[in-house]
């Protein structure tokens, strides 16, 4: 028996898949009998209008009247999706919301306070938060009401630096408040061979010859160590799978047409990723398989 969780899916580093993998991680959740909760808190709102909430970015009513004015329950806000997930959007306010948490009392519990504790558990057995890129308040609150994360990281020059900002400006600081897990780090949007001296090698290999890292990667993205050494070696078995969530045209078609990818094609190879992703939120962990 699972217990209800939240899980915020954060990175201080934009265009890194953020919302593809939080919006495709409620949907697996859903997938699998979960009553599934989405909360949008990117000031681009790419979470909500990827699932056809447009008219919710632009609605008078947005999330601070829940977080600052506490003028509205949170059930005023939340839309219901023909995907099986409820959606609590973004809004063209949010940045807004972002300042005057600044002035308020306990303004970094509000998220917590007024949404996440009444109604996980509840009303809903998970809760999925897509996180800004930036560091702030909104941020903060995202991490203190889930207090699990998964780090999703695509593949190019600056992937490895943003999780180190993000380890250190974000989870090193919020750890000396409260209790702050990694569930994942979960490579995305990978498209080249291990044993190419390319982008996917130089992000999987530091994440699992890491200590602290190489627990939270993923089955789908985890490569032994060895195999490494083994590939430098030429000794390396290439009939092994290709790590991390790959790069498929579903994915990209799947965003442009607002839809998750099971919903725009449930045979797309990489659904058994974002499923996993889900089955960790359920879990609370990595479980290695053998």
């Amino acid at each position: 028996m699972t217990e209800p969780r939240a899980v915020a899916v954060t990175l201080l580093k934009g265009g890194i898949g953020k919302s593809t993998t939080a919006t495709n991680t409620a949907r697996e959740l859903a997938h699998r009998g979960h009553d599934t909760l989405l909360i949008d808190l990117d000031p681009n709102g790419h979470a909500t209008t990827s699932l056809g909430l447009s008219e919710a970015f632009a609605d008078d009513t947005h999330l601070g009247d829940v977080l600052i004015e506490e003028s509205h329950e949170p059930a005023a806000l939340i839309r219901e999706t023909e995907y099986g997930i409820d959606v609590l959007p973004s809004n063209d306010e949010i940045e807004s919301v972002e300042d005057d948490l600044g002035g308020v009392m306990m303004g970094t519990a509000r998220l917590k306070d007024n949404v996440v504790d009444p109604l996980l558990g509840e009303t809903y057995d998970y809760v999925v938060i897509d996180c800004p890129a930036a560091r702030g308040r909104l941020n903060d609150n995202a991490l203190y009401a889930a207090q699990n994360m998964i780090l999703p990281l695509r593949p190019d020059s600056g992937a490895l630096s943003g999780l180190d900002k993000t380890i250190e400006r974000l989870i090193k600081p919020a750890r000396d408040h409260f209790e702050l897990e990694i569930l994942a780090v979960a490579p995305t949007d990978l498209s080249d061979r291990v044993d190419q001296d390319r982008s996917t090698r130089k992000l999987i290999e530091p994440l699992v010859r890491s200590d602290n890292i190489r627990p939270r990667v993923p089955n789908f993205a985890y490569v032994d160590p060895g195999t490494f050494d083994a590939i430098d070696a030429g000794e390396w078995d290439q009939s092994l799978p290709k790590p991390g969530i790959r790069h498929r045209a579903a994915i990209d078609n799947a965003i442009r047409e607002g839809r998750p990818v099971r919903d725009y094609d449930d045979s797309c190879d990489q659904l058994d990723c974002y499923g996993e992703l889900a089955e960790i939120v359920e879990r609370g962990e990595v479980r290695r398989r053998e």
